[in-house]
């Protein structure tokens, strides 16, 4: 009898392709720190935005894969890279004057531009852990700067020095001839000013463990590597952490993905074993520009939970992680009636079915059932007719829709109607526009509200969708869909929308036959 781990085993869903990556390092012993170990990074030069939270959420699905598949002990460090020097200011926050005065010192060092926290890192750090645990993530949070000033690195930064030559050779041969006469992997921390250096290194004492440099006024100065005054340029550092730490796998962005031979040699070379890699697509804005953290483009964690509950967000990250992704408000209605449809399917799939549904690896196997009767979608439809002001003024018709539905029965269709009347007036209503039908559509419409006045069957959706089919085919619609396209857009002022039965029979039969004969009217097409 097949197990559930044997169908892990052979499941085709990408987290268990890269938790069997995972596993096969260590199929002839287990690892000797006691526990396979993910790790995400994280640079705080900006407030965390919503790349941040895909890392972590798709690396915890293949951790809780592997933990699926293998009995081995498992570990998330979040790491963030609080010790870098603050090289630009990032546009979306207070104080830019005071920033700009602080340009090249950690984030740690700099002043918190939001006064509350004791520097701009550790303002930023906390950001990235509240929305982390928004969503229930288990992860152990790691700082760069504790790590380097506790001497949690030392022995790896000695092993640097000591190595210091081999390491350069992996990065001299990645720059271009100019940037190789001032290159150095050690980033000395001025003992006055606090900034990060980026000067030649004079001498590399392996014995003692020590830089000497001249800073930028021409004084020489030797530091110990040890101890947080000093460290390593941000390519050198990425290997050196996976070889301190033992890392066992690492996700990041495409645009690392040409580092990925320089980041696995300098943890070689510093006696590590390259973790596994998984290097995802992109995300882009509105305008198919990357999001950056610095330019605050892009959707936002707190954005996205604006308009929709925490589920949907994960459901998005899920899908086609080798893909680019748009990352806009347009994408959150379509990925929560996705989400809500993987729900639903869910109690009938077979178990190698389940294990590649989406909703398995968000819920980690332990998945509720969707209360969702009515799609988010056709709730938008809903508060564009009624005019709902909050969802209060939605479930009148819901309740006439469902009558065994309530906001206590169903809490999540319960969010939902919130969430669906702030989106609408925030995004869909500004964009709306209705327009007159044409003489064809007209006459197509004049029938549906006729049949509609007279209809004395039970408003079922199926039924209606028949009905509404039927029209558009008698007229002569062709394609069917234009017929469709102009109930959109005369009735509800888009150009797409739903199931149109299924709304008819949500909205209600008289409800939508007044509407028809508004939209006859110019009544809509002059409001908008």
């Amino acid at each position: 009898m097949t197990t559930l781990r044997d169908a892990a085993m052979q499941s085709k869903a990408w987290p268990f392709e890269e938790a069997r990556r995972v596993l096969k390092r260590y199929e002839k012993k287990d690892p000797e720190k006691g526990f396979v170990l993910f790790e995400t990074g994280y640079g705080p030069s900006g407030l965390p935005h919503i790349g941040t939270f895909g890392e972590v959420a798709r690396t915890t699905m293949i951790r809780r894969a592997f933990e699926m598949i293998s009995d081995i002990p498992t570990r998330l460090f979040c790491f963030s890279d609080d010790m870098d020097g603050m090289r630009k200011v990032p546009e979306n926050v207070p104080q830019q004057e005071m920033l700009h005065a602080n340009l090249q010192k950690p984030l740690t060092s700099v002043p918190d531009p939001f006064g509350e926290f004791p520097s701009f890192g550790d303002h930023n750090n906390a950001m990235l852990r509240r929305f982390l645990d928004t969503f229930g993530f288990e992860y152990e949070f790691v700082s760069a700067t504790e790590y380097y000033k506790s001497g949690a690195f030392d022995p790896t930064l000695l092993l640097a020095a000591e190595r210091y030559d081999a390491i350069m050779k992996i990065m001299l041969a990645s720059l271009r001839e100019e940037r190789q006469q001032s290159y150095s992997c050690f980033l000395p921390i001025h003992p006055e000013t606090g900034r990060v250096l980026y000067v030649p290194i004079k001498h590399v004492d392996a014995k003692n463990g020590e830089i000497t440099f001249d800073d930028e006024t021409g004084r020489e100065w030797t530091l110990p590597v040890t101890g947080g005054q000093v460290k390593l340029q941000w390519k050198p550092d990425f290997g050196a952490r996976w070889a301190a730490l033992d890392v066992d796998f690492e996700m990041y962005g495409k645009d690392h993905s040409t580092n990925t031979p320089i980041y696995d040699g300098i943890c070689e070379v510093l006696g590590g074993r390259k973790p596994e890699h998984f290097t995802y697509e992109l995300f882009l804005d509105d305008q198919g520009q990357k999001i950056s953290k610095s330019k605050g483009n892009g959707l936002s964690i707190d954005e996205w939970l604006t308009y929709a509950a925490t589920e949907s967000l994960s459901y998005f990250m899920y899908q086609k992680p080798k893909t680019a992704k748009r990352m806009h408000f347009d994408v959150i209605p379509k990925a929560v009636d996705e989400y809500h449809q993987q729900l639903r399917a869910f109690p009938d799939q077979s178990p190698e079915q389940q294990l590649a549904n989406p909703v398995w690896h968000i819920h980690n196997g332990e998945v509720p059932a969707s209360d969702m009767v009515v799609p988010f979608s056709m709730l938008l439809n809903l508060a564009s007719v009624a005019g709902a002001k909050d969802k209060d003024g939605l479930w009148g018709f819901i309740r006439r829709y469902a009558p065994d539905a309530s906001p206590e029965t169903h809490p999540q269709l319960d969010h939902a109607a919130g969430f669906a009347v702030r989106y609408f007036n925030d995004f869909v209503a500004p964009t709306r526009q209705f327009r007159e039908p044409s003489d064809v559509e007209r006459r197509a419409l004049e029938e549906l509200a006729g049949r509609l006045s007279a209809w004395d069957q039970p408003a079922d959706p199926e039924a209606l969708q028949t009905m509404v089919f039927a029209i558009g085919n008698e007229h002569g619609f062709e394609p069917l869909r234009n017929w469709f396209s102009a109930l959109y857009q005369v009735l509800l002022g888009a150009d797409q929308g739903p199931r149109f039965g299924g709304f008819i029979a949500l909205y209600g039969i008289d409800e939508t036959r007044e509407l028809i004969e508004r939209a006859l009217a110019g009544e809509l097409a002059a409001a908008s």
